[in-house]
């Protein structure tokens, strides 16, 4: 049974940014927190994950709003 890579952008933190989180090959990484789209995908690209599209149709899964969303209370 084949791996799936599972990445989820979390919602906003009273703090600001979304945590950043991924899940393969049986393990769960926080990768970092995110401030912007383009922060996203800086820390996908540092986990060996690139060119992941970042739409709210793609792979990711958005909690708490898609891409749009970076402020708490958006």
């Amino acid at each position: 049974m084949p791996d799936q890579t599972e990445i989820v952008v979390h919602p906003v933190s009273p703090k600001g940014g979304r945590k950043v989180t991924v899940h393969a090959l049986g393990v769960d990484a926080d990768l970092g927190r995110a401030y912007t789209p383009g922060d996203v995908a800086e820390l996908l690209r540092h986990a060996g994950l690139e060119d992941v599209d970042l739409s709210e149709d793609g792979p990711i899964r958005w909690e708490g709003g898609g891409p749009e969303v970076w402020n708490a209370g958006v």
